[in-house]
């Protein structure tokens, strides 16, 4: 697999990441030796960067990656995250230093590391001034504890006010052929600060893909129960854009999967796209969508097919959206 930089780090990382939210049900039920299989799936496809947090399973999804990493002997370059109050009404949020040089010893004592590639403050703290915690962030990295920076669901004006302090290294936000938000100006700072921009959800969180989603059927633990893309009238209407996709992909030979990564991919050379997934089928789906180049008619023809602001529905119910920072 291909490389790119990783922000200011020096680091090269997989052009292709593995997030690694689903190894802690948020899409549905999963276990150790699921996990494990994705795990060696992605080390196989050469895929050397995994995205968690200790949000995801309350710490499960870091402890199955450093569980790995012992049992397989293979380390992987990881992002995780902190600054979510785990336990306390979604949304509340702690950017302190105190709690986040608590929250990354925790989740690197999972990991079985001593340092991690990439640290995110997951969720503002929007009372707390962000150059405050851009400082405290630059305290880590110094300290050898993280050797980069980031932020998750932030907006380009609060990237350039953290900027003003130090170099950002990363910022994580959702973005795909069906979520453009990050167009409004957030992709184009981070590609003039150097920052590296992190797509979550590239696939759309599973309908940019081969595979038919039932959403009735979806469980009660599953993020996208009660999510608006997802429910009727909005997931009919959304269902005929992907159905064209997949028939652009077929008659190229791809996997609709590995087209709209590819499409991320070729959004910039400071993007590196996280899917997530807990299969190792699925993952193999995409793997190699950095050997996808589009050509003129590609473009046009995905134009076409899915416009900017094609999607149906809002991305985040009102009670999901909560702790995300809006600027449009």
């Amino acid at each position: 697999m291909k490389t790119r930089r990783l922000g200011h780090t020096g680091i090269d990382v997989s052009a292709i990441a593995l997030g690694c939210m689903s190894f802690a049900g948020f899409y549905g039920d999963t276990d150790r030796d699921e996990a494990f299989a994705t795990l060696d799936a992605a080390r196989d496809a050469g895929i050397t960067f995994l995205d968690t947090s200790d949000l995801y399973g309350k710490g499960l999804s870091e402890n199955w990656i450093g569980e790995y990493q012992r049992d397989r002997g293979y380390r992987f370059q990881i992002a995780t995250k902190g600054g979510i109050v785990v336990g306390a009404p979604r949304g509340t949020a702690d950017n302190s230093e105190p709690y986040l040089r608590e929250k990354l010893s925790e989740s690197m004592d999972r990991l079985g590391v001593d340092s991690v590639e990439l640290y995110y403050v997951h969720r503002r703290e929007f009372s707390r001034p962000i150059e405050e915690v851009t400082e405290t962030l630059l305290k880590l990295k110094e300290e050898g504890l993280i050797k980069g920076i980031g932020f998750s669901e932030i907006s380009p004006a609060s990237l350039k006010r953290a900027a003003t302090v130090g170099p950002i290294d990363a910022v994580q936000n959702e973005y795909s052929m069906s979520t453009r938000l990050p167009d409004l100006g957030l992709v184009q700072l981070c590609k003039d600060l150097g920052t590296t921009f992190v797509p979550f959800s590239p696939l759309g969180r599973g309908i940019l893909s081969d595979h038919d989603l039932t959403p009735p059927d979806f469980k009660d633990v599953d993020f996208r129960k009660n999510n608006p893309r997802f429910l009727d009238p909005n997931f009919s209407n959304n269902m005929q854009h992907v159905r064209e996709l997949r028939d652009f992909a077929a008659t190229r030979g791809w996997t609709t999967a590995a087209v709209a990564i590819a499409w991320t991919l070729q959004q910039g050379d400071h993007m590196v796209p996280i899917p997530g997934t807990r299969s190792p089928e699925h993952l193999l789906e995409w793997a190699d969508a950095d050997e996808i180049i589009f050509s003129k008619s590609d473009w046009s023809e995905l134009e076409r097919i899915m416009p900017v602001g094609w999607a149906h529905g809002d991305r985040y119910s009102d009670a999901q959206i909560v702790g995300v920072e809006r600027y449009c």
